[in-house]
């Protein structure tokens, strides 16, 4: 049996992932990053409330107030599942009640930029999106 270094066997998983594959795993994990409340989750999250834009740690209902619209059930199954996926991490201080912040990992900080940046465009994006929304709709009705 041949040993390998961590480095070759980063290498070696990067040949065997390939997302246009349906039995690639890494199918599911573009499934679950681009979600709309996980991309604005690691957006607040890497935005942080620190104003100086680095990421901060926040409590859920900053989390809650930050994402307008998020069902508490919704934000709670995201973070879940953030945390299992090692993108965020969950520290919990025995206060009463008990005061729970979440922030990025290393792994979710080399996402975080990929997400931000989609967040920008969308928003930079989102009136010529309209219009080509509304100049479809025209076409359709006639």
């Amino acid at each position: 049996m041949v040993t390998m270094t961590a480095a070759q066997k980063r290498e070696r998983a990067k040949q065997d992932y390939n997302a246009f594959l349906a039995v690639c795993p890494s199918q599911q994990l573009l499934s679950r990053v681009s979600d709309k409340w996980v991309t604005l989750v690691l957006s607040a999250l890497g935005s942080g409330p620190d104003c100086a834009g680095e990421p901060a740690a926040m409590r859920y209902s900053e989390l809650s107030r930050t994402l307008a619209g998020v069902s508490p059930k919704m934000l709670s199954q995201t973070l879940r599942n953030l945390e299992q996926d090692g993108l965020i991490s969950r520290r919990a201080v025995a206060t009463v009640p008990v005061t729970v912040s979440y922030e990025l990992t290393a792994l979710g900080l080399s996402l975080h930029e990929t997400v931000r940046q989609l967040k920008f465009w969308a928003e930079d994006h989102m009136g010529e999106i309209l219009e080509h929304r509304a100049a479809g709709e025209d076409a359709a009705s006639m």
